[in-house]
């Protein structure tokens, strides 16, 4: 590893940060020190990591390392049920949105990979913003560190579930998640980690012989393949069939349990027989069912099934052997339930136009 220029210290894991020390002629133990100021401390200021030598604080100033943090950070709480939503200004004027969510002793932070999306989901509003660019490691941890400060209580979960495509920013997320587990940080541990996909099989089976297992959410939404298709463009490239197998293939190597998740949409996806199928499909997965109810935005014309569909939709699930749970909404009234992140500026768009 060589001296660079503006190097993000919160993007390096510890084993970089002990390389760099010892670059800057110090000794390797003081790698410790930073990492725990920026990952315990969730400090931003390197001349206040006051366990360091000035000569060492200098000397990293002098090479242009940095502790990023966001140019702004705007929270919107809900009255209903104590989800809050929180949109970042980040460094470059990209717009990025965060949800915490709170369940009992649960407290869950919702955290985008991307600026935008490159996918378009016809379900999802986030899907018809432009794609602008990948996040950081950095900026993906920083947003559990904003929320953690703002909720005054340390996170004990993380869902790669906000605006993006987790597994189109694989090395910038599985870094965020080692360094978040790390237990001279957060110490959040590996299985406190979901990574949600819309189903790139090269990147499944590449996180299948990873060292580390975060848990896995599948974005299904339809038993068929041309459905599929229609809801989530993506497919095309990776088709239904092959998607199973390749969920085959990751729960033989990692031995674990896969979370599918099925938005619920009114005469699109909710026939009894398309959850007939879907558990004729999903035979031989040991899967847990997520079905979440569609929250409408601006810019789709789908509705949100009907509850006792919903039901009916679970029933035979369960019946067929799959742990299956509805998912309520939560943060809808603040546009932050699944979805609608992004809600606000297609709306605006939809306005101006």
């Amino acid at each position: 590893m060589s001296i660079a220029m503006s190097v993000d210290l919160k993007n390096l894991e510890l084993p970089e940060l002990e390389k760099l020390v010892e670059l800057l002629g110090a000794k390797k133990y003081l790698a410790g020190y930073i990492f725990r100021y920026i990952h315990q401390q969730l400090g931003c200021d390197i001349d206040k990591i006051t366990s360091l030598s000035k000569s060492l604080r200098t000397a990293l100033a002098a090479q242009k390392y940095y502790i990023s943090t966001f140019k702004s950070c705007r929270g919107i709480k809900s009255a209903n049920d104590g989800t809050a939503k929180y949109v970042f200004e980040l460094s470059d004027g990209n717009i990025i949105e965060s949800v915490l969510m709170r369940d009992k002793d649960r407290l869950t932070a919702c955290v985008s990979s991307q600026a935008g999306c490159r996918f378009g989901c016809s379900f999802c509003a986030t899907g018809r913003l432009q794609f602008r660019r990948n996040l950081t490691a950095g900026e993906i941890i920083e947003q559990v560190y904003q929320i953690s400060r703002d909720a005054g209580e340390k996170l004990n979960n993380v869902v790669y579930m906000g605006m993006g495509e987790p597994l189109d920013n694989y090395d910038n997320t599985l870094r965020a998640i080692r360094i978040l587990a790390h237990p001279y940080g957060c110490n959040i541990g590996i299985r406190r980690h979901t990574i949600s996909t819309v189903g790139i099989i090269p990147c499944i089976l590449r996180l299948a012989k990873e060292d580390i297992h975060p848990r896995l959410a599948v974005s299904l939404h339809s038993p068929y393949q041309h459905q599929r298709v229609e809801l989530m463009p993506i497919a095309a490239r990776h088709p239904l069939d092959e998607l199973i197998n390749a969920l085959g293939k990751y729960q033989h190597t990692t031995g674990r349990r896969i979370t599918i998740e099925y938005c619920m949409i009114k005469r699109v996806n909710d026939s009894l027989d398309a959850a007939r199928d879907l558990a004729a499909l999903l035979k031989g997965i040991d899967a847990y069912v997520n079905l979440i109810e569609y929250n409408r935005h601006e810019g789709a014309d789908y509705q949100p099934a009907e509850p006792a569909r919903i039901r009916a939709f679970r029933d035979i699930l369960i019946k067929s052997g799959f742990k299956t749970i509805i998912r309520y909404r939560r943060g809808r009234d603040i546009k932050a339930a699944c979805g609608q992140l992004g809600a606000e500026r297609i709306e605006q768009k939809i306005i101006d136009e």
